[in-house]
């Protein structure tokens, strides 16, 4: 090839540019661009162009273009049929996949669409490093860039910039091919859960079914407990019992209840019929409480030990349940007959001796609510006291459950809604 290139060219740059032979011959015009499925920047391997007679597609192999600048060149003999790239599954098609589509940002967090492609030479060869999201791509697609600039510039002195996310960061969002999307889970799984959660709340129901379905059940149950209900009810109806299942016992048991909750009583069932017997038996017991009262606001994930456990064992336990549990400010201390007896923060544990048993630095006198106490009295306590969390008792005072801040705020946000 004529290696006379630019560093960088725009996909803007090739569409319905003509291309001809070493002849002078034109050939047709450039309909789309062929690229490998290659992580992190795909290589394109060829072009697909339309030719003028008959409107036919066919493929040029990129080792064949001869030139680019100032014109584009075919140096082959034989135009290859475009119909083998539909047996071809390392290869995608630059503007029918990726083009207008929706692409989840990684980097930014955000639901976004592309408006042109940006591509890096590199030895003679093409790379998709970056997408175009910006106004001004998509101004360059239409053949309105220079103007657009010349306005600009004369009326407020102001330079359009590109917008481009590197590719790296983005993952095409393609309801029939969950097979790109099962890779991208290494790129979409490092984000907050509330950025998943809010980039799946943007996305259509097809597409955000695909991204669902391709997460793993952690990221899953994470993103989940950040999911508006309504979206959390279509979705968890889109996937089979099982995997439904193992999502839920991922959940903070107080999420996961509400969220059973939501669903039809047989779906419920089902999903509480494969999962571990003890964690079913936690949520069947959350579920059988009101919404509106401290037991539909408790969790079961706390820690709670016997007055005799030593400080240093009550770590170990803490430092061995800690990924499983919602509540980790305080261990709960009961008595043999599961009747709460006081409390220990966490900051009491480690100023504390490591042989010192929890009866020498509980705190006898706390404060507790009914597993019926309406919710805003729950709230009401949470603001005198200033607790990270509140312990729910029965009528015997044993204990329940535990109410966490998080619910509180969940509270309060639902009030101002």
């Amino acid at each position: 090839m004529n290696h006379n290139l630019k560093d960088f060219y725009f996909f803007s740059d090739f569409l319905n540019r003509r291309v001809y032979k070493p002849s002078g011959q034109k050939i047709g015009k450039i309909l789309d661009m062929v690229a490998e499925r290659g992580d992190p920047y795909p290589m394109v391997i060829g072009i697909v162009i339309q030719t003028k007679a008959r409107g036919k597609r066919f493929y040029l192999p990129w080792e064949k273009i001869f030139q680019i600048e100032p014109r584009l060149t075919f140096s082959g003999d034989e135009l290859r049929d475009f119909k083998f790239l539909l047996s071809e599954k390392d290869t995608f098609l630059v503007r029918e996949e990726v083009m207008d589509r929706q692409i989840v940002d990684t980097f930014g967090a955000k639901v976004v669409r592309v408006n042109d492609l940006h591509f890096l030479n590199m030895d003679s060869r093409l790379r998709l490093v970056h997408v175009d999201v910006g106004f001004r791509g998509l101004m360059r697609r239409v053949g309105w860039e220079k103007t657009v600039d010349h306005i600009l510039r004369w009326l407020f002195s102001y330079d359009l910039t590109n917008k481009l996310i590197s590719w790296q960061y983005v993952q095409l969002l393609s309801g029939s091919d969950l097979l790109r999307l099962s890779v991208s889970q290494k790129k979409l799984s490092p984000l907050h859960p509330a950025d998943l959660a809010d980039i799946i709340e943007d996305l259509s129901g097809r597409d955000r079914s695909a991204i669902f379905h391709a997460l793993d059940t952690e990221t899953a149950a994470d993103a989940l407990e950040e999911i508006v209900p309504k979206i959390q009810k279509a979705l968890m109806e889109t996937i089979t019992v099982e995997k439904a299942s193992d999502i839920v016992e991922e959940m903070s048991p107080s999420e996961a209840a509400d969220l059973l909750a939501d669903l039809s009583e047989e779906r419920a069932e089902e999903i509480l019929g494969e999962m571990e017997q003890e964690k079913a038996e936690d949520l069947r017991e959350l579920l059988v409480h009101q919404d509106e009262t401290a037991g539909g606001l408790m969790t079961t994930a706390y820690l709670s030990l016997t007055s005799e456990v030593t400080v240093e064992a009550a770590i170990a336990r803490l430092r061995a349940e800690a990924p499983n549990l919602d509540i980790i400010d305080y261990i709960y201390v009961l008595n043999e007959e599961n009747v709460l007896q006081g409390v220990v923060s966490i900051r009491d544990i480690f100023a504390a001796q490591s042989h010192q048993p929890l009866s020498e630095i509980e705190v006898p006198r706390l404060v507790s609510v009914k597993v019926d106490t309406d919710q805003d009295e729950v709230v009401k306590l949470f603001m005198k006291y200033g607790f990270r969390a509140l312990p729910v008792v029965d009528k015997d005072n044993c204990l329940k459950g535990v109410i966490g801040f998080r619910s509180v705020l969940d509270v309060l946000s639902h009030d101002r809604g």
